[in-house]
């Protein structure tokens, strides 16, 4: 791909990018050589330096009487850039949080197999704010312990805390109810032998809903504000009904 192109996905396009390549070609340089180098009159180049002086391209310096145009390291460019980056993905989870939360359209996304179960999983740790689930220890069996661990680690990294209802097992007793504190959880259990559900529900994000099956390896998230509402209503329904776990 030629520089111009690249430059274009920048947003300098045509005049733009002959006046930022002359700039940068030329060193300290008066609007008339500038415009003379790009081949542009020299109303338009002042006007279109103007711009580059906002967006942080190009800087000036006065030298005498003369006003002189200086293209910026292209390094200190691409370091701005990383730097407004990381900033927007500051803000990126809350701004994904409400995306779309007025749609009239449910959206719904499949994944199957090992990676789309895990890529769906993934998914709730994109968003701000607890994650209310239905769950098993199914996940522990298909994506295996290290993999589980791995990510519980990183949303409590994240800061991401996690109400879940499970069914009563030896294991969960164990391994899981016992660490709830340190790993930002709070369970409470239904007997498994009442009520044997093996499929994992996740509340998140405002209005994303996850259903997930690790026996049949495949997952559907659905993106819609009316679901969302109704799960997290029957969620809540039964949380206030169950006891809290005590740790023996």
């Amino acid at each position: 791909m030629e520089i111009r192109q690249i430059l274009e996905q920048f947003g300098l396009n045509g005049r733009k990018a002959d006046v930022y390549l002359a700039v940068l070609e030329m060193g300290s340089s008066t609007v008339i050589e500038i415009a003379k180098k790009a081949g542009i009159k020299r109303t338009t180049c002042y006007d279109i330096l103007t711009d580059l002086i906002k967006e942080g391209m190009v800087s000036e310096t006065v030298k005498g009487k003369k006003r002189l145009f200086i293209g910026e390291d292209p390094e200190k460019i691409q370091k701005d850039l990383q730097r407004k980056q990381n900033v927007f993905s500051e803000i990126l989870p809350q701004l994904k949080s409400i995306h779309n939360i007025s749609g009239v359209k449910p959206k719904i996304r499949y994944f199957e197999g090992k990676e789309g179960l895990m890529e769906a999983y993934d998914d709730a740790l994109k968003y701000s704010g607890e994650i209310l689930a239905f769950g098993s220890e199914d996940v522990y069996k298909v994506l295996g312990r290290d993999w589980v661990e791995n990510y519980i680690k990183w949303r409590v990294k994240k800061g991401i805390r996690v109400r879940a209802i499970l069914p009563s097992t030896e294991y969960l007793e164990k391994e899981i109810f016992i660490r709830d504190q340190q790993q930002l959880r709070s369970c409470k259990s239904i007997k498994k032998e009442k009520y044997p559900f093996s499929i994992e529900i996740d509340i998140y994000g405002h209005q994303k809903v996850a259903l997930i099956s690790n026996k049949e390896q495949l997952a559907v998230i659905i993106e819609s504000a009316e679901i969302f509402n109704t799960m997290k209503f029957i969620f809540e329904m039964a949380w206030d009904l169950l006891p809290e776990i005590k740790i023996k």
